[in-house]
């Protein structure tokens, strides 16, 4: 018997830089009232990250990507809006186009203390936000079977969102350098397949009882069952700089699961593939993004991105259809046409220094562009 079709309801949590409104430079520490101005606007919707140059926020749980929106918005217009108080400003983007790590101040917290003690130097480079969407499956193994098939398609969605293109002031040539930095830790990356929930919940046992990870919230794979809700947890892309990239993607990632669900209750599934392959493909995506290619598996050849996102919209347009998200989906091809966060900012860069500038202050306009572009489609 097939499990009852999952609601897929959606939230999003965010990872912010703040950053000093004149220079463009990291907040390293910010004045004590800007989190407790964001604190009391949004309650338990806000809170530290690693760093104190750092926030992060959590939508409660949306039924649709129209009202997901709607709270995101809200969510990051608030930040902005308590961030202005300070003479600060908010960046939505995975890395700053000129920070060093270095010269970051983490937050004095114990979860990120002990961080910082177990990982040392793979810690304290974390100068790096991600986007985390959380769809709702309540069904234990259905949650597993899902995870299992999504991969093939987090290569397209970490395409998708790129916004990390520079790395403590240097162009490093890939359109998202965060995955780089954040696959240093342990337990990241793409997972292996599991036979079930009870699998996966003798892994967790067995990774407690050896010593080596009692805090399931330290498995950082780029998909991965939550511990704390009842949902199945997308982690691989980059924060997308723009609020309506962020709702494409929410959007396919909802219309994904529910095609594969109906692939599952038709006794059928999505073809696994070896993680070496699946993780080459992420690799193209960090590196081309939209603009490149990936491998297509099946027809074993490397196939152009635009090709490939007119094939998967083509795939998922009538689960889009059920779930209220065509619009949404469809507009994944504006963004391969128009470029990612990473695109605009590499264009911006490269433009400054043709037109004369050094490069410090070529990256002084990059920040400036993600400062105006953070809160493009965000109601005042």
């Amino acid at each position: 018997m097939a499990p009852r079709r999952p609601h897929l309801s959606l939230g999003i949590e965010e990872e912010y830089l703040i950053v000093d409104r004149t220079t463009g430079e990291l907040a390293i520490s910010p004045p004590a009232g800007f989190m407790a101005a964001c604190r009391e606007a949004l309650g338990p919707q806000v809170t530290h990250e690693l760093l104190q140059a750092q926030v992060e926020i959590g939508t409660s749980v949306c039924r649709d990507v129209s009202s997901l929106r709607r709270e995101l918005a809200g969510l990051r217009r608030t930040i902005a809006d308590c961030a202005a108080q300070f003479d600060l400003a908010l960046l939505a983007v995975s890395t700053h186009p000129s920070a060093s790590w270095r010269a970051q101040k983490s937050v004095d917290l114990d979860r990120y203390r002990i961080l910082t003690e177990d990982f040392q130097a793979l810690a304290r480079r974390l100068v790096v936000c991600g986007m985390h969407i959380h769809a709702g499956v309540d069904d234990d193994e259905l949650r597993i079977d899902l995870m299992n098939q999504v991969p093939y398609f987090l290569p397209h969605l970490l395409a998708l969102s790129t916004s990390s293109p520079f790395w403590e002031g240097q162009d490093t040539g890939l359109k998202a350098f965060r995955p780089t930095i954040f696959g240093d830790l342990p337990r990241s990356g793409i997972p292996e397949p599991f036979d079930g929930y009870a699998d996966w919940q003798r892994l967790l046992t067995e990774m407690a009882d050896i010593g080596i990870c009692d805090d399931p919230t330290k498995i950082w794979w780029d998909i991965r069952p939550s511990v704390k809700h009842p949902t199945l947890e997308m982690r691989v892309c980059d924060l997308c700089t723009r609020l309506e990239d962020a709702i494409t993607i929410a959007a396919i990632y909802q219309s994904l699961l529910l095609f594969l669900y109906r692939l599952r209750s038709q006794n059928q599934t999505w073809r696994r593939y070896r993680l070496v392959l699946l993780e080459e493909n992420k690799w193209r995506a960090q590196r081309f993004g939209v603009g490149g290619t990936l491998a297509d598996y099946g027809r074993r050849q490397l196939v152009p991105f635009a090709e490939l996102m007119d094939e998967l919209i083509d795939l998922l347009k009538d689960a889009a259809d059920e779930l209220g998200c065509r619009p949404e989906l469809e507009r994944a091809r504006d963004i391969v046409r128009d470029g990612t966060s990473a695109d605009h900012q590499i264009k911006v860069y490269q433009a400054a220094l043709a037109a004369g500038a050094e490069p410090v202050e070529a990256r002084h306009k990059v920040i400036d562009w993600l400062i105006d572009a953070s809160m493009e489609g965000v109601p005042a």
